[in-house]
């Protein structure tokens, strides 16, 4: 199997996961971390997406999310990333959301966003999920197919395709968390009660 990352642009192609995805990530954020630290700017960086979930197909593209604090300078952040070779390309349309890219074609989509913000919380929430669900795993995959195949030129309608997909994913699992914190709640209480 042939271990690399590119998709051009305009492109939407999907491929069976890559065992190098995630050593590319952890050297990638090596690489990014010791830019950062020589500027004095720290962030959590995390591997997200498809290329984040063991066996799922994706798109030969690795998705970061990059979390800074609340007090922490955006500006100042952005720079940084810059200076670690990523093209800003604002917030696309996604507030609270900085986006950015790097490679020609391009290998790395890096989303920075406020730690514990909702763009934070549903991406990993996601990821998470498909990581312990085979079968949602494969449902989104098979999606993924289905739409890279029926779109291969139109990355908007690939995108739009899955959305609702997503979107029921996450209402469930939102769902499911607050049932667990109730349920310790009540636990809780009754321990308290004589």
């Amino acid at each position: 199997m042939k271990h690399a990352l590119g998709l051009e642009s305009g492109t939407v192609l999907v491929v069976p996961f890559d065992a190098a995805w995630p050593a590319l990530f952890a050297a990638e954020r090596t690489r990014i971390e010791n830019v950062l630290s020589s500027r004095g700017v720290s962030l959590a960086i995390e591997h997200t997406g498809s290329t984040a979930v063991e066996g799922l197909a994706a798109k030969p593209v690795l998705d970061i999310l990059a979390g800074r604090t609340e007090g922490q300078d955006r500006a100042e952040v952005i720079e940084a990333l810059e200076a670690a070779g990523y093209l800003y390309r604002g917030e696309q349309g996604i507030a609270g959301r900085d986006f950015f890219r790097r490679g020609e074609p391009r290998q790395y989509h890096l989303h920075l966003a406020q730690v514990d913000s909702e763009f934070w919380r549903e991406h990993r929430l996601f990821r998470d999920y498909l990581r312990t669900d085979p079968d949602v795993a494969g449902s989104y995959a098979s999606l993924n197919l289905e739409l890279a195949a029926r779109h291969p030129r139109d990355r908007e309608a690939y995108i739009d395709g899955k959305t609702s997909f997503v979107r029921a994913v996450l209402e469930q699992q939102q769902e499911h968390q607050l049932r667990r914190i109730v349920d310790i709640e009540r636990r809780d209480a009754d321990k308290e009660t004589p």
